[in-house]
């Protein structure tokens, strides 16, 4: 039995749905990507696998998390 290897957008989207969210820096960690891909692949394919991105700036630092559509 194989089990599947969580894809690096499936990464991003657990990262999301944190409480505590992520921040770019912490996403670019996890994937290897660069900063405009990260914003890339928030914009569009976690928000076509029905979430909603909002963002908070706190201490200086903005992050991100992820809900599920209305």
């Amino acid at each position: 039995m194989t089990t599947k290897t969580p894809t690096k957008l499936d990464q991003l989207e657990k990262m999301l749905l944190r409480k505590s969210g992520a921040s770019i820096a912490e996403m670019m960690k996890a994937t290897g990507w660069q900063s405009h891909s990260v914003r890339g692949a928030m914009a569009g394919a976690i928000k076509k696998r029905g979430l909603t991105i909002a963002s908070e700036k706190t201490d200086g630092v903005r992050r991100y998390r992820a809900g599920k559509a209305a």
